[in-house]
């Protein structure tokens, strides 16, 4: 739906742009920023901080999929009168 890259694409456009990479490493980026992502979400909403409970949202397609809403909003320049909460 949004046109996402799988990692072997990912890799291949960052090696593209200058920046080594296999696909193992575009994944464990890509997670490792969702991870950051969904840490302070857990603490906000007051749900199980464990690294388990973390990697589980973070590698989890919806939870990606709404990061990403929530990026495309801000990149676009939308108010929060503007965004579809």
């Amino acid at each position: 739906e949004f046109g996402g890259m799988d990692y072997r694409k990912i890799a291949e456009t960052m090696t593209g742009a200058g920046y080594k990479m296999n696909h193992a490493t575009a994944r464990n980026v890509f997670l490792r920023a969702m991870k950051k992502l969904a840490e302070p979400i857990h603490v906000m909403y007051d749900r199980d901080s464990s690294e388990e409970s973390i990697m589980r949202t973070a590698k989890d397609p919806r939870f990606q999929e709404s990061m990403f809403e929530i990026m495309g909003d801000f990149a676009l320049g939308r108010s929060e009168d503007e965004i579809d909460l």
